[in-house]
């Protein structure tokens, strides 16, 4: 690999990270796996929902966010469990104060979604766009979380928005990618990152986002649902970066024939 892709970092709203793997923080069986699983995953960036981090400090519980060095993390706080534009603005700027907490004063990044759907848990797109165009005008750094709309994603680019984070397939479910082709329209379209969020089971289907041109991607169940959390998240850090090198390298042509790797010129005569 040339000196050019060795320094191929991901780059949000002028903020350079070395891994394109985004890793969640929830559903793990304890913390202890939680910390040493994102440690193997070498990621960059840790979302964290801030209304779980709010009600354990209000109980008096530890929590992950407590318990990770911040010095080698960027916190991508989210807004999940906001049904409601309003509630998910309000939610961003408490997110907020807990960048300036754990000492990164300048972290303005929130992970807006907005989900009035509580069975699918799709993502609602005019809340989301409302609860954008005004967080945006507050300065933040909004990173939404959409459905795979084309349309959507670029009207949320274009008011602003500093990446567009359309879902593989519903949060949790390990379906892999099921929106493949409307993926691939925003990619091309985008002047943003794009990084799929949700639904990725296997680091294949990892790679897979990768290979089509995706900047990154989110995931947090399939990590911490399998049976052994430290590995997956090797796993999943190893199908980013094979998948990143794939697009990189540009594929070949597809061909409707075989065509043979060795040249017929040349080649032995046997009597």
């Amino acid at each position: 690999m040339n000196k050019k892709n060795r320094e191929d970092n991901l780059v949000i709203s002028d903020k350079t990270f070395e891994s394109r793997l985004m890793i969640g923080t929830g559903k793990y069986k304890n913390m202890k796996t939680a910390i040493e699983s994102i440690e193997a995953s070498k990621t960059s960036i840790v979302t964290v929902a801030i209304r779980r981090t709010h009600y354990a400090k209000k109980m008096g519980k530890s929590n992950l966010i407590d318990s990770l060095n911040w010095n080698k993390l960027w916190l991508l706080p989210n807004t999940a469990g906001c049904e409601t534009a309003e509630e998910a603005i309000r939610i961003a700027i408490l997110g907020k104060e807990i960048n300036k907490r754990v000492g990164q004063i300048d972290n303005n990044f929130i992970k807006l979604e907005v989900i009035s759907d509580s069975k699918y848990l799709m993502p609602d797109p005019i809340g989301t766009l409302k609860a954008a165009e005004y967080l945006v005008s507050q300065e933040f750094s909004v990173l939404p979380y959409i459905y795979p709309d084309p349309i959507l994603a670029k009207q949320l680019e274009d008011i602003g928005c500093k990446t567009i984070m359309p879902l593989g397939s519903p949060i949790g479910s390990g379906q892999g990618l099921k929106n493949l082709h409307n993926i691939q329209i925003i990619i091309e379209n985008a002047k943003v990152p794009i990084i799929v969020d949700a639904g990725i089971g296997t680091s294949s289907e990892a790679n897979q986002a990768m290979e089509i041109g995706a900047s990154a991607v989110l995931l947090n169940t399939a990590i911490a649902k399998s049976n052994n959390p430290i590995l997956m998240a090797h796993a999943m850090k190893l199908g980013v970066i094979s998948g990143r090198e794939c697009y990189l390298s540009g594929k070949m042509n597809r061909k409707t024939q075989a065509n043979a790797s060795s040249p017929n010129n040349g080649t032995l005569k046997l009597i």
